[in-house]
């Protein structure tokens, strides 16, 4: 019997899910309403006049500006003046969206610092010698919120976020508006997830001392303009933070374990 010498069978990804006939609508409206230059607030044609130009019935137009406004990308009103509208989306509601996207997929503290560690040094090297008096004065602001050390683990919780502020409005400042979303999202994720938030209550000893100095040092060099150092202190900060909360994370999980054991009902935290 001859040995069988094909290549292993390879398995094709699958067709992608086939659109609607309402959802190819929306696309081409979509596209139509890019072509057109048309800008947030600008008032679509009306339904008669978008089915005579896409050539679709009236139920397949409603559906498409349906699916168009669940999308966010218009808004309708109704009444005298009403109709259809090119909506911006805000960038709350497309953090919102993508979280809902990453919900069940148990992202946790080392996924989230992974990029962390490779999108924040670039973005502070990139921000090097161009941030205004008032963006340093914006920073340094921020940091006035956890200057002092915490009487209370309240307190202390505050301080944590406004730690997390920091780097947000940082990323803010980004002229890159897809390297800004994707640092703030990444912070956002820090602040909802239910281990986190369970570490930030918790007393860390020298956590603040040490990110508020790698802070401080950071809008050094953003000042002097030393992109190299901006990127080396953001890179070492990172780290450090990743540190920190991997080591809490395994402290606060193995608590919960113990916790959860038969018989430990009302033992103390």
């Amino acid at each position: 019997m001859e040995e069988d010498t094909s290549p292993p069978a390879t398995t094709l990804p699958a067709d992608p899910p086939r659109m609607s006939r309402p959802q190819r609508a929306a696309a081409a409206i979509k596209d139509w309403v890019v072509e057109r230059g048309m800008r947030p607030g600008d008032r679509l044609p009306g339904e008669a006049e978008l089915m005579a130009h896409f050539g679709m019935a009236k139920g397949t137009i409603r559906e498409a500006l349906r699916v168009l406004e669940a999308q966010g990308l218009i808004r309708t009103r109704t009444g005298p003046g009403g109709g259809a509208f090119v909506n911006e989306v805000s960038e709350a509601r497309a953090r919102a969206l993508l979280g809902n996207y990453f919900y069940f997929k148990e992202i946790g503290i080392t996924d989230i610092y992974e990029l962390r560690r490779v999108l924040e040094p670039v973005l502070a090297h990139d921000l090097a010698g161009r941030l205004s008096a008032d963006q340093i004065a914006a920073l340094e602001d921020v940091m006035q919120v956890y200057q002092e050390r915490p009487d209370t683990i309240e307190i202390a919780e505050r301080q944590r976020f406004a730690e997390l502020d920091f780097h947000a409005l940082l990323a803010s400042f980004s002229p890159n508006p897809l390297l800004g979303f994707q640092c703030r999202f990444l912070i956002g994720l820090l602040k909802e997830l239910t281990i986190c938030r369970r570490i930030y209550r918790r007393p860390i000893p020298g956590f603040r001392t040490v990110g508020r100095d790698y802070q401080s040092r950071l809008i050094e060099a953003l000042k002097a303009g030393d992109g190299g150092a901006a990127r080396a202190i953001m890179r070492a900060h990172m780290l450090a933070a990743q540190k920190v909360m991997e080591e809490q994370e395994a402290v606060v999980l193995r608590q919960f374990l113990s916790d959860a054991e038969p018989g430990a009902v009302g033992r103390p935290g």
